[in-house]
């Protein structure tokens, strides 16, 4: 696999802003990962601790930003990859060993920031010939997000109204048109008449500019008072709190991370007035547990591509140098739908 060449990645070799302890530099990727990793150490099973799997080189033609991306360079995201370890959640690129176009989560600490990466055999999967890998790049992590989040633990239905915060970021876009391809009527919400704007072109129904309007209000007004079925939330703190005051009797409010740097704290007796459930959305967790899963949903992901139903916001394509600023940017709100990495420009 030639893992003893070296290769050009960003590095972290201590937390703090990403503009602050990224470093661009060579590495070898031997050094990095001797060649395989367990399943899941944190939560093993028989099968897990019997089986361990190969890891695959992938020569990655792009990687798309995430905000966990920023929260690995802080230490705040859920996993903790050794020190140093490069960044870079999802990446499109070729297998090194036969040159299969792939898309791929990349197996931390070797991520995809980088010309080059590793990946476990079930974190790669086939790109239709037609997907440009740029597209590709930005259609694993938040869009699988908005899949699981919005079908396997939400159960969208069609006809269902689905608020989403945040519709003009990455996980928020993807999220409108999935829950416009599953039926749903769609309301979003943005933190300015320009990002209003761009929700209303991606798809939703209604969008409002919650830093001017009550959100919860215009929800409850836009549904005759009866509220929204699922609120798709990644932003936590005060806005978890006007969704619970727009949810519909048996509605759903998916907590999918805390952009605002807060999580909130439900109160179960609202739950068990309003009858709705609080719901956690960990897609990673998917990685070790479900493969399957993860699997399945890719396919369906790519068929809704070929149908014309979802295409990635990419606003940005940007060279390696300006990753650090890309990722202060997104995470100070700043940016819109996906920023993708050309790691050989």
């Amino acid at each position: 696999m030639a893992d003893d060449l070296p290769i050009r990645a960003w590095q972290v070799f201590e937390y703090g802003e990403p503009s602050s302890v990224l470093r661009l530099g060579e590495v070898n990727l031997g050094d990095v990962n001797l060649g395989e990793v367990p399943l899941d150490l944190a939560h093993p099973t028989a099968d897990h601790q019997a089986k361990k799997q190969s890891l695959v080189r992938v020569e990655v033609d792009a990687c798309a930003l995430n905000f966990a991306d920023r929260l690995l360079c802080t230490g705040e995201y859920q996993e903790h990859p050794p020190l140093p370890f490069t960044p870079g959640l999802e990446a499109a690129g070729r297998r090194f060993d036969t040159g299969e176009r792939v898309l791929c989560s990349p197996a931390l600490p070797s991520g995809g920031l980088a010309t080059h990466c590793l990946a476990a055999s079930t974190d790669l999967f086939p790109l239709p010939d037609d997907l440009p890998t740029t597209t590709a790049a930005a259609m694993h992590v938040t869009y699988q997000t908005g899949w699981f989040a919005l079908h396997r633990r939400a159960h969208l239905r069609a006809g269902e109204t689905l608020l989403v915060h945040a519709g003009a970021g990455g996980v928020g876009s993807a999220a409108i048109q999935l829950g416009k391809a599953a039926g749903a009527q769609v309301l979003a919400t943005a933190g300015s008449p320009e990002k209003v704007a761009l929700c209303l072109t991606l798809g939703a129904d209604a969008a409002f500019d919650y830093r001017a309007t009550d959100v919860a209000a215009a929800v409850l007004d836009h549904t005759g008072g009866r509220g929204a079925d699922v609120v798709f939330d990644s932003v936590g703190g005060a806005t978890f709190e006007a969704s619970t005051k727009c949810i519909a009797w048996e509605g759903r409010i998916l907590v999918i991370g805390a952009a605002s740097g807060t999580y909130a704290t439900a109160r179960t007796n609202h739950t068990l007035v309003k009858n709705y459930g609080v719901i956690g959305v960990h897609w990673g967790g998917y990685r070790t547990r479900r493969p399957d899963l993860v699997a399945q949903a890719h396919d369906a992901l790519m068929q809704l591509w070929l149908d014309g139903l979802i295409s990635p916001l990419v606003s940005e394509i940007i060279s390696m140098a300006d990753v650090p600023a890309a990722l202060d940017r997104l995470g100070a709100g700043a940016t819109v739908g996906k920023i993708v990495v050309l790691p050989h420009d």
